[in-house]
């Protein structure tokens, strides 16, 4: 059934593509987070961990969020690993860094998010889409709170 909300077909495709940027980026930060949530070692073990911990669980429900975003626009989401790595800019993390380096990494990565989300705003502002205008302001407070957070404990 064809989708008539006001925004055009066109609108639609380009905003989802970039949501679909937001949510391998998200997906590929909510791994990172996790992964070091296990792995976090020393003297911050305990407040690390529940910290990454509250972090990808946020993270994790985001998911969901942008993902039905984009089915709401009429587009499939992304849901492999192979789509989420041609389409993240969060750089993969292989080894076990201390945890300082995980710090700093996933301040970088919600950094990151950020600058994929933001750059999005144009897109729906032209198009007088409200709804995911919205997401991404959502988006945008919690991962500029989250990165100012992470970037405390360095200082």
């Amino acid at each position: 059934m064809k989708i008539d909300i006001g925004i055009s077909d066109n609108d639609r495709k380009a905003i989802a593509e970039g949501l679909s940027a937001v949510l391998a980026d998200t997906f590929a930060l909510y791994i990172k987070t996790h992964g070091f949530h296990w792995n976090v070692t020393g003297p911050m073990f305990n407040t690390l961990h529940t910290m990454f911990m509250q972090q990808y669980t946020e993270l994790w429900t985001a998911l969901d969020e942008i993902a039905e975003r984009i089915r709401a626009l009429g587009y499939p989401a992304p849901a492999s690993f192979t789509q989420f790595a041609k389409l993240t800019s969060v750089t993969e993390e292989t080894a076990v860094p201390q945890a300082n380096d995980m710090i700093r990494q996933l301040v970088a990565g919600h950094e990151t998010v950020a600058r994929t989300a933001r750059g999005i705003f144009p897109l729906a502002e032209e198009a007088n889409d409200q709804p995911t205008a919205d997401l991404l302001t959502q988006r945008l407070q919690i991962h500029e709170k989250t990165a100012w957070m992470l970037r405390s404990l360095l200082e």
